[in-house]
C-alpha cells in the first residue's frame, strides 16, 4: 500500500483554509501514486483549539468541513485520514470528541476517537474531549490498519519506566491482529523531542513487529511549535521514509516493500531551535494578522539574535529596529545596533530617551523627596523605551517584539510595561548561554550580521554607570544550569546545589528569585516554546502563594 504522509500547517478556526490545504495535498497524493493519504490530528480545526470547543457552532462546523472535504475528494483515487473535533455521542461529560476519519469516494467510511487525552505541560485535552472507550481496526488495501491520534501511541508499557494510564492503546489494537499502524499527532516542538519521538516509536514497532506511519503537524500557533519530522518505520523500527523538519512537505512509503522518500532533517539540534523560532515567529505574526515587526535596538546579543531571526521569518523589509539610547548608552552600543541593521538591511530609525528621562525626572523629583536613586529611575528610561515601541506601533501597524531571553525572565531581571513591552517574546524560552550558540548560528546564515563586538562585550542593561548583569546575577554559564535543573526538572535547592557544587546559600537565592517574580511572567507577552518546560502556558503557578522550597 502507497501511503502519503502529508505534514501540513493549519490555522486554529480556518476551516476554509484547512480544508482547501487538505484538498490540493491530496490531489498533489494522488499524483503521485498513493492509495492513502494521512494528516495530522485535529487538521480540519488546527491545533490547539483549546476553548473554541466550547463553542456549539465550532463542533458544528467541524463535522461540516469534514463532509466538505469528504465530497471535494470523491473523485480522487485514494482514501484520505483527517484529524476533526466531533460531537461526542455520550449524553454526559464534554460535548467534543478529538477524532479521526477514514474517507472515500464521498463518503466517511470509519471513524476514530482518540482514547488518551493528556492533562500535562501545554496540554489540557480532559477539559475539552471525551475519550473513546472501544476502538477497532478498518480494512484498506487488503490490510488490517490500526488508526491512532498522538496520546493513543505514547503509552508502551515497556518504553516508559511509569506509564501514565492504564491503557495501552497500541497493544490492543495488535492484539486484534494488525498489520500496520498509522498515527496521526500535533506533538509539539521542544530540544531533544524529535530523537525521543523515533524512540518510542522504533520501541514500538520492534515490540509488535509491525511498520508504522507517524504523521505530525507543522508551524505555530500561538505560542506552540510543531516541527513536522513525520516518518515512516518498518517492523524493525528502521526509518525508511522521513519529512523534513519545521516545513510542509509530502513523502511517500510503499508499507508492502518498506521503503520511502527520505527528505532532509536538521541534523544539529541548535540548528533545530533557530529554524522553531524562526517558524514560531513568522506564523505567529501572519496568523495574528500583522506584516511588520518593531525591535529595540540596544546593541546586545539578545535584540540582536531577535533581529536576526525576525529578518528570516519576515523579510528583511517587514523589520524595523530603534535605537533609543538613553544617558547612559555607550557609543558602542549604539554604533553596534546601527552596523547589525546595516548588515542586515532592515531599517534602521533612531528615538533618543535622555532629554524625555531628563523631564520626566524633573517631573518626579518633587515626589521622590528624601528618598535615593534607585531602580525607579532605572526602570523609568525601560519604560520609556517601552511607551516609544508601542507609539510606533500604533502608528506604523506593527508588532513589537520583545528581546528578554529566558534567564533575565526566570530571576525578573527584566521590567514590567518596559523592556517586557510587545506582542511576542521571541526568545523567552531561549536561555542567555544558548542565545550566545543560536546568535552563532544567525551570523553562519547572514555572514556575520551581528558585530563580533557584541559577542565579546560584558551584558548589560545600560541603565546606569558602568552597570554589568554580572553585578545582580551570577555567570550565566552557573546561572542557566540552575535553572534548567529548578525550573524544567523541578529538583530541589538542596539537591541542584550538591549536584552542581554550588553553595546551598546561592541556589536559594536564584530559585527564590524565580518563586518571587511569578507576577511579572504572568503577565510577559506570549514566547515560543523550545525548551522541555517554558514559561507561559505549560507551567501554571499560583502568584500569591507560601510555598518556600
Amino acid at each position: 500500500m502507497k501511503v502519503a504522509l502529508a505534514q501540513i500547517n493549519t490555522t486554529v478556526g480556518d476551516f476554509t483554509g484547512n480544508v482547501d490545504r487538505m484538498v490540493r495535498t491530496a490531489c498533489q497524493a494522488a499524483a503521485a501514486g498513493a492509495q492513502v493519504v494521512v494528516f495530522p490530528e485535529l487538521s480540519v480545526t488546527g491545533y490547539p483549539p483549546r476553548d473554541l470547543v466550547e463553542k456549539p457552532t465550532f463542533v458544528e462546523r467541524s463535522s461540516q468541513q469534514l463532509e466538505r472535504l469528504a465530497a471535494e475528494t470523491a473523485a480522487m483515487p485514494l482514501a484520505l485520514i483527517a484529524g476533526y473535533v466531533g460531537p461526542s455521542p455520550s449524553q454526559t461529560g464534554k460535548r467534543a470528541t478529538n477524532s479521526a476519519a477514514v474517507l472515500a469516494g464521498g463518503r466517511i467510511l470509519f471513524r476514530q476517537t482518540k482514547i488518551l487525552l493528556p492533562t500535562y505541560d501545554v496540554f489540557d485535552e480532559a477539559r475539552y474531549f471525551v475519550p473513546a472507550e472501544t476502538q477497532s481496526l478498518f480494512t484498506f488495501g487488503g490490510r488490517q490498519v490500526a488508526l491512532t491520534i498522538c496520546e493513543d501511541a505514547w503509552n508502551d508499557k515497556q518504553f516508559w519506566e511509569r506509564p501514565l494510564y492504564r491503557r495501552d492503546p497500541v497493544q490492543e489494537l495488535a492484539n486484534s491482529g494488525a498489520e500496520l499502524l498509522i498515527s496521526i499527532n500535533a506533538s509539539p516542538y521542544h530540544m531533544g523531542k524529535r530523537a525521543q519521538r523515533r524512540e518510542v516509536f522504533a520501541a514500538s514497532a520492534r515490540r509488535h513487529r509491525l511498520p508504522l506511519v507517524y504523521v505530525n503537524q507543522v508551524g505555530g500557533n500561538d505560542q506552540l511549535v510543531f516541527d513536522g519530522s513525520s516518518f515512516a518505520m518498518d517492523a524493525t523500527g528502521r526509518v525508511a521514509a522521513s519529512a523534513a523538519s519545521f516545513a510542509e512537505d509530502l513523502v511517500m512509503f510503499d508499507s508492502d516493500s518498506c521503503e520511502g522518500e527520505q527528505h532532509q532533517n536538521l541534523a544539529d539540534e541548535c540548528e533545530a531551535v533557530y529554524e522553531a523560532l524562526v517558524v514560531g515567529t513568522r506564523d505567529y505574526i501572519r496568523k495574528c494578522g500583522f506584516e511588520r515587526v518593531l525591535i529595540g535596538l540596544s546593541g546586545g546579543i539578545d535584540s540582536s539574535l531577535t533581529a536576526v531571526i525576525a529578518a528570516d521569518a519576515l523579510g528583511a523589509r517587514n523589520v524595523t529596529g530603534v535605537g533609543m539610547p538613553g544617558p547612559f548608552s555607550s557609543e558602542g552600543s549604539i554604533g553596534d545596533a546601527r552596523a547589525l541593521a546595516h548588515n542586515l538591511g532592515i531599517r534602521f530609525e533612531m528615538a533618543p530617551i535622555t532629554t524625555v528621562y531628563h523631564e520626566s525626572l524633573r517631573v518626579l523629583d518633587p515626589l521622590f523627596a528624601g528618598a535615593q536613586r534607585n531602580v525607579a529611575e532605572e526602570n523609568l528610561q525601560a519604560r520609556l523605551r517601552g511607551v516609544t515601541l508601542m507609539a510606533l506601533s500604533n502608528k506604523w501597524t506593527a508588532l513589537v517584539l520583545t528581546t528578554g531571553n529566558k534567564s533575565e525572565l526566570a530571576v525578573g531581571y527584566c521590567t514590567l510595561y518596559g523592556d517586557m513591552c510587545g506582542g511576542l517574546a521571541v526568545i523567552s524560552d531561549v536561555p542567555k548561554t544558548l542565545v550566545y550558540e543560536l546568535s552563532r548560528i544567525a551570523n553562519q546564515r547572514h555572514a556575520g550580521a551581528i558585530p563580533e563586538s557584541v559577542f565579546q562585550k560584558p551584558p548589560s542593561a545600560e541603565l546606569r554607570p558602568d552597570q554589568k548583569d554580572s553585578d545582580s546575577l551570577p555567570p550565566y554559564e552557573i546561572l542557566d544550569q540552575v535553572l534548567r535543573a529548578y525550573v524544567e526538572d523541578y529538583q530541589a535547592p538542596r539537591q541542584i546545589a550538591r549536584d552542581l557544587g554550588l553553595p546551598l546559600e546561592s541556589v536559594v537565592d536564584i530559585v527564590n528569585k524565580v518563586d518571587r517574580n511569578e507576577y511579572k511572567r504572568q503577565q510577559a507577552a506570549p514566547g515560543v516554546k523550545v525548551t522541555t518546560k517554558a514559561f507561559g502556558m505549560g507551567r501554571r503557578f499560583p502568584i500569591a502563594q507560601k510555598y518556600v522550597e
